[in-house]
């Protein structure tokens, strides 16, 4: 009888059972595992067996479930089984570890029969094929359950953190903003003084904020690229104008280098504006005091490099592999959401191209756009 094979050997299943979770990469059995999973599923697997050997069906279905999974939810497997499930999620284990947990009996039973040279019915099998289907059913769903509402609710806690981040530096910019214009209306004075630079500071803050969101909703809601094929040097030529005004307004030196006339981009040239604005503004912000910053763009074989170099203390290496994940500021400058790097480079990945970072302690920073040439005609929208 498979229930009294079942019952002598249990020490010796568990232990096989253990040694099956120990040979998967990075898994080792833990305590929880093993005294909520198999342990719990042997005893009413060999009660099952039990009370339908004694032609008992109602009590084997109360203890395990039906075949066809309708009444699962009731039985007692189904509730120690939704309880595994929901351990291995908190013990960090995949869903395919959930799986394989079941697999492990059922491959341990089969194993030792054939040692033991024991022999089961037919029935028995079903029982422990229906057994085990139960099983896994109860443990994946509550395993897929569980796992959906974290995932949710980190989701909302990131948006929640992201709103409030957005919202508490609009704010201040927006507060700064108002103060530099009723101190130019109290003192009648001009704009061209501090107060009008203050203000001039405040909208170059908003006008980035607002861009950098524009361009986040774009990447993560998976819009369609607005490509077209347009010149590089024009490209450049744009994007220099208001870099220009936000680097004097920061007291900083922007060197832009000729651009070769032919060279031409196929991208959405948005995204491509706002990635390398965002580029620009944080080598203004994180460069040298009074620094200066080189743009440049160029041809290297089939693809167009963009560069924004910076003359700053530079990084180490192992900040640089971070800088570009959401909500890192490298600098001692922490103003900001700490998403710039992050959005220009989705931004840049939406258009087939790389964006990657170069630095040396104490020689400033190199952030390379890596991008496909385009070679034709100016005047066709790119699909």
């Amino acid at each position: 009888m498979m229930h009294t094979f079942l019952a002598e050997n249990r020490a010796e299943l568990e232990r096989r059972c253990r040694e099956k979770v120990a040979k998967r990469p990075l898994r080792l059995p833990t305590d929880q595992q093993l005294q909520h999973g198999i342990p719990i599923f042997l005893d009413q697997l060999i009660r099952t067996l039990k009370a339908e050997e004694a032609g008992q069906m109602g009590q084997s279905l109360a203890i395990s479930g039906s075949a066809d999974g309708n009444a699962a939810g009731i039985s007692e497997l189904a509730g120690s089984a939704s309880t595994h499930g929901g351990q291995l999620l908190a013990l960090g284990y995949s869903i395919s570890q959930v799986v394989h947990d079941y697999g492990d009996l059922c491959q341990a039973v089969s194993d030792l029969a054939v040692v033991l040279d024991e022999q089961f019915a037919v029935e028995e099998f079903r029982t422990l094929n229906r057994c085990l289907d139960n099983g896994i059913a109860e443990a994946v769903s509550e395993f897929a359950q569980r796992r959906d509402v974290l995932i949710a609710n980190e989701q909302a806690l990131a948006l929640s953190q992201r709103i409030g981040y957005f919202a508490h530096e609009l704010r201040n910019h927006l507060g700064t903003a108002g103060l530099a214009v009723s101190a130019l209306k109290q003192g009648g004075m001009g704009v061209a003084g501090a107060t009008g630079a203050v203000l001039d500071r405040s909208l170059v803050g908003l006008r980035t904020l607002i861009d950098r969101s524009l361009a986040e909703v774009r990447v993560e809601a998976g819009l369609s690229l607005q490509r077209s094929a347009f010149f590089l040097s024009n490209f450049i030529s744009e994007l220099s104008y208001s870099a220009r005004l936000e680097a004097d307004l920061l007291h900083c030196t922007l060197i832009v280098e000729e651009v070769d006339p032919s060279l031409q981009l196929a991208a959405d040239k948005d995204l491509l504006l706002s990635a390398v604005g965002n580029l620009l503004q944080n080598a203004f912000k994180f460069g040298a005091p009074k620094g200066t910053v080189v743009l440049r763009a160029y041809a290297k074989g089939e693809r167009i490099r963009i560069e924004v170099e910076d003359n700053g203390s530079g990084l180490a290496p192992e900040v640089a592999d971070d800088m570009f994940l959401p909500f890192t500021q490298a600098g001692a400058n922490k103003t900001g959401l700490g998403l710039g790097l992050s959005i220009a480079r989705r931004s840049v990945e939406a258009n087939a191209g790389t964006l990657s970072v170069e630095s040396v302690v104490g020689h400033g920073c190199v952030f390379i756009i890596d991008l496909p040439r385009h070679a034709g005609g100016v005047t066709t929208p790119v699909p």
